[in-house]
């Protein structure tokens, strides 16, 4: 055991001057790209408004904390889609499979892509729209690997490979994450967890659309040429979580955790959240949370446009069910979760989980 403490708290050194790396920085906002890394496609965490660093578990922990994925029985697959901004026509679609190796490892894979629907489009001389459509394909499939050390201290780490494109222009890269979850208490109670994600190379557009044919005027006339410009490249939205929970068991098996959470941006103000989760026996599970910029208690700007985009408040429910009577049956479960937004009517997420 004193080996993974002292793993923990290196995990925990290292997170911590990460942090001061990347403090928030609205004064940067705008400057990153990739803003889908930190779209969350799962109902089940979305519903604690991606603030269970500390006891996220399996498929889910691959959007979070890496950490979790080994904290699964065997096997695990969960299908996502969640209505981004409803009224926007955008949707986000996810599938994610996690494995146990073993005793105490477990990898996992996750897909995740976004639906733009068809844009129309336009031109420079035809800016009421040519009659054609076009629509963006944002993508980005992980593979992680996560290890629990004497069943209270798990690390893990995940890499990424990030695509953003339309028929003439695209950009890639690939990122990491890595997170450690330490868990301790006489029913495991006690959860901690960090994760630092998004730790990658830069993202540059390139491609044919960004070409253009000039006209060039010599003595013989005007000749053509074809000119290629070349985008600026954009960093990645990286992020640092650290949160802790606590499980306070009622009524026998029925359960009620209290989560709290810090999350430290580089590109966008840092914010601090906290959220209810309660369980019936595992079967049924209710959940809500709340999350705030630290810049709204500073600013003096009380005008609608300083707020967000969400507005803070985020609610889930879960209905877990076995599909037998046996201890350690397998489970086939249904997450919702629903997160206010300042503009449209909100952001749904509807996930499928199976469980073996």
């Amino acid at each position: 055991m004193n080996k993974s403490l002292y793993l923990f708290l290196s995990l925990a050194l290292v997170a911590m001057t990460a942090s001061a790396a990347l403090a928030g920085n609205p004064d940067r906002q705008g400057e990153a790209g990739a803003p889908e890394l930190l779209m969350n496609p799962w109902a089940r965490s979305a519903g604690l408004h991606t603030m269970s660093t500390s006891m996220v578990t399996g498929v889910e922990s691959m959007m979070l904390n890496i950490a979790g994925l080994a904290r699964i029985n065997k096997t695990e697959v969960v299908l996502g889609h969640t209505i981004y901004l409803k009224g926007t026509d955008i949707s986000i679609n996810a599938l994610g499979l996690s494995q146990k190796i073993g005793k105490n490892s477990a990898i996992g894979i996750s897909l995740m892509s976004l639906d733009f629907g068809d844009i129309p489009r336009t031109t420079t001389f035809q800016p009421e729209g040519t009659g054609g459509t076009f629509s963006p394909r944002y993508m980005n499939f992980g593979i992680g690997f996560s290890h629990i050390f004497e069943n209270k201290v798990s690390v893990g780490v995940l890499g990424r490979a990030v695509s953003e494109s339309i028929e003439d222009v695209s950009a890639t890269a690939v990122c990491m994450d890595a997170g450690v979850q330490y868990v301790t208490g006489e029913r495991d109670n006690f959860k901690f967890g960090i994760s630092l994600r998004n730790i990658g190379g830069r993202m540059q557009f390139k491609g044919e659309g960004l070409s253009e044919e000039i006209a060039i005027p010599d003595f013989d006339g005007e000749h053509g040429i074809v000119a290629n410009q070349r985008a600026t490249t954009f960093e990645l939205q990286s992020v640092l979580n650290i949160g802790l929970s606590y499980d306070f068991y009622v009524a026998g098996d029925s359960r009620i955790t209290t989560v709290g959470n810090y999350t430290s941006n580089a590109f966008s103000e840092d914010q601090i959240g906290g959220g209810l989760e309660f369980s019936f026996k595992e079967l049924v599970m209710l959940r809500a949370a709340y999350k705030l910029d630290l810049g709204q208690l500073s600013s003096s700007d009380n005008t609608v446009n300083a707020d967000p985009l969400y507005t803070g408040i985020s609610a889930g429910v879960t209905l877990n069910v076995p599909v037998s009577k046996k201890e350690n049956a397998p489970r086939i479960a249904f997450d919702y979760a629903y997160l206010t937004t300042k503009i449209y009517d909100g952001t749904h997420n509807l996930s499928v989980r199976i469980s073996l």
